[in-house]
């Protein structure tokens, strides 16, 4: 069943890159017996307690903010509360733990955090964290008697509900609201199993192992966790990237940004008791089987082709990250629940591990044709999945080192001599890169000026210039965004957008503007907000992104995905403008542009499609509360997943292929080649309804702009 997206919980894991060379671990434990579970439940929890090298350590976090951080936040009574509030949301957002007692007992604390982390005092913090454990072990400690009373006995046709999100919900008002709670929670989970065809016995097993497993790392659990999540729950009101990495984290995050070993290429990140793919490495293995998307959860692990999945729900993030990542060449299973997947049924996605090539994640070109009445037009279409430089290459002096600049440029000049009529660059799922090739790659399309202004902590403000005067290419321009372009890729078009060099086609950006440097600390590192980008006409890119000219349907939720949907990200605003000059302008254009694309596809069954499927996910992203009723569930099921099929038939009958007999043979067909409306797979450019409208829009642009001279110059 379909989960409503919450709010990223960056905090309580951070998002690794899973591109780390390891040796493979296996949860060689994970096979629990029953005779171990009742020695798991015969421990006690170790009380935590903090260390001096971590109290140190927060009085260091909290000067350093206060002195570099980019968003000037006052440590006082206000400030504690917020503090106070961010914890208990970072412990327990969806308000399944705490009793309304907990709470009261806690109140005290509500105007002391801000003195308390200015002293280094944690106990605060960890007399909260203790109670959290406490309560977390008597919801597995519940989970576990209740299952052994055995799944026959629940009432599978009993009318009751669950609600999805508690975030807005009071705290639980005793021991019996949060047991009821709990036994909701469980049934659905032992419903959603029922709805994917496991038997009760294969469910109640699974279920006992998946809790066994939860109350052993529950035990394993130490300050330096308690200590993280407590100090990331004050770092992410400056915003959603400021953080704190302990010492072991901090290795780790050290080893990702290397970018140069092996895994499956993808962001993942902690949200509930799920690992949730944040995006995907372009060019990257995952990327390469085409399946996972961001969004997606995963539930289970297997090794190799006929491997056992290892239940991962509830499990930590660093954990599942040795159960994915592996040497080159293994193969490695992921079980999920899709993104946009609205029935509950899980999917299972095989990736082969590799090194994520920085050659193939190289600009590629390509020439399509747009035929409007008699003329046909030849766009070339540049796709850049990154904003990419060989550092150690060109440190090293090598002539033929690769970057983003470098390789279009290159193939700007062979388009140039195949006498494209226009030039599309495709920025969409582009997550950015290297400043320095945005600003480089921006001034391959115009003659001089700034291209990006970086405004630091301080409030000074520095043009990034082009630095070469040449302009390789000279005629009419489009770039593709989508809601994963972010960053170096916003930079760009809006630079583009800004000189009125392009006509931007496609959904809002990320709105990914900020700047973040690493500190060392005495225990673990600070990454912080340092600074801010801004478009040249002095627009931040922050927060809103780049507002595309023409728009097209998007599948991405921005309640879930993009900047706006991380908590306290920091807000878009404008400084003065850069002085620049910008080309003749393309607005005078844009009526008439829109009126052609609306009329166009008016009747396009790829954007009647896309306009429909969004439709169909609204309605029931909407929903926040669920039937436990699995009659009336499985009609639910079967009502999504009939109407899903009908969607994508009707889209097929329009196209003249052949229908699909069902939604399994339709997941099957995607699973092998899945190109539709997000980033064209090679050489399928033909199945690319997006790419093709906008090779129509840039045709419509070309034409504009020739009766426009030719009007001028009779005048």
């Amino acid at each position: 069943m379909h989960f409503k997206a919450r709010t990223a919980r960056l905090n309580l894991f951070f998002a690794l890159l899973l591109s780390l060379s390891s040796t493979l671990a296996f949860a060689k434990d994970s096979e629990t017996s029953h005779a171990d579970t009742e020695k798991l439940l015969e421990q006690q929890l170790e009380t935590l307690k903090p260390t001096l090298n971590q109290a140190i350590a927060s009085v260091n976090v909290v000067q350093l903010l206060q002195r570099n951080s980019y968003e000037k936040i006052t440590i006082d009574n206000n400030s504690s509360e917020k503090i106070f509030q961010s914890y208990l949301d970072t412990l327990d957002r969806n308000r399944s733990f705490f009793l309304a007692s907990d709470i009261k007992e806690f109140e005290p604390y509500r105007d002391e955090l801000d003195s308390a982390l200015k002293s280094g005092n944690l106990k605060p913090a960890f007399d909260i964290f203790n109670r959290y454990m406490q309560r977390s072990e008597e919801r597995i400690r519940f989970a576990l008697k209740y299952l052994e009373t055995g799944l026959d006995k629940i009432d599978f046709n009993k009318q009751e509900s669950l609600t999805i999100d508690r975030e807005k919900s009071p705290w639980l008002a005793d021991r019996k609201a949060q047991e009821d709670l709990w036994r909701r929670q469980l049934k659905d989970n032992i419903l959603n199993m029922k709805l994917n065809e496991k038997p009760l016995k294969e469910i109640q097993e699974l279920l006992h192992k998946r809790y066994t497993n939860q109350l052993r790392r529950l035990h394993q659990t130490r300050s330096e966790d308690a200590f993280q999540l407590y100090l990331n729950a004050f770092t992410q009101l400056y915003d959603p990237h400021t953080q704190y990495f302990s010492p072991q984290r901090a290795e780790t995050f050290d080893i990702n940004m290397s970018l140069s070993l092996e895994g499956i290429g993808a962001v993942l990140q902690s949200e509930d008791e799920y690992t949730k793919v944040v995006s995907i490495v372009p060019a990257g293995p995952a990327d390469k089987a085409g399946q996972l998307k961001p969004g997606d959860r995963i539930i289970a692990v297997s090794q190799g082709e006929n491997g056992t999945f290892e239940d991962v729900v509830g499990m930590r993030l660093d954990e599942v990250v040795k159960l994915i990542r592996g040497p080159k060449g293994t193969r490695v299973k992921l079980e999920t629940i899709p993104a946009n997947s609205k029935d509950g049924k899980t999917r299972i996605y095989p990736i082969t591990r590799d090194k994520v090539k920085l050659e193939e994640q190289s600009a590629q070109k390509e020439i399509i044709t747009i035929k409007q009445g008699d003329r046909d037009y030849r766009i070339g279409v540049i796709d850049i999945p990154a904003f990419y430089i060989d550092f150690k290459a060109a440190q090293a002096g090598d002539p033929d080192y690769k970057s983003t600049t470098r390789d279009v440029r290159k193939l700007l000049k062979e388009l140039n001599k195949e006498n494209i009529d226009g030039l599309i660059i495709d920025l969409r799922s582009n997550g950015g890169g290297s400043l320095q090739e945005a600003n480089q790659l921006s001034g391959l399309f115009i003659n001089d000026g700034p291209t990006v202004v970086v405004r630091d902590s301080r409030g000074r403000t520095e043009p990034q210039q082009d630095p070469d005067p040449e302009e390789v290419y000279h005629g009419p321009m489009a770039v593709m965004i989508n809601r994963l372009s972010a960053s170096a890729s916003e930079i760009f078009a809006g630079a583009m957008q800004d000189y009125q060099r392009a006509v931007i086609i496609g959904s809002q950006s990320f709105g990914k503007g900020t700047v973040q440097t690493i500190q060392p600390l005495n225990h673990g590192q600070l990454k912080l907000t340092v600074a801010k980008f801004y478009r040249v006409s002095g627009q931040s890119t922050q927060n809103r992104g780049v507002i595309p000219d023409i728009s097209f349907p998007s599948l991405f939720n921005k309640e879930d995905i993009g900047e706006s949907a991380l908590p306290n990200a920091l807000p878009w605003d404008e400084i003065n403008p850069a002085k620049f000059k910008a080309f003749e302008p393309l607005t005078p254009f844009m009526p008439a542009l829109r009126e052609r694309h609306n009329k166009r596809i008016s009747d396009n069954p790829d954007f009647l499609y896309l306009k429909d499927l969004k439709t169909f996910q609204q309605r029931y992203d909407s929903k926040n509360s669920i039937s436990l009723n699995e009659k009336e569930r499985r009609h639910e099921t079967n009502s999504m997943r009939k109407e899903r099929l009908r969607l994508e038939n009707q889209l097929r009958k329009a196209k003249g292929k052949p229908v699909y007999k069902s939604l399994e043979e339709l997941e099957e067909a995607q699973n092998t080649n899945d190109s539709q409306y997000g980033k064209r797979d090679e050489d399928k450019s033909e199945d690319d309804a997006l790419l093709i409208e906008s090779g129509n829009i840039l045709a419509d642009m070309i034409e504009l702009s020739s009766r426009y001279i030719a009007d001028s110059a009779k005048q």
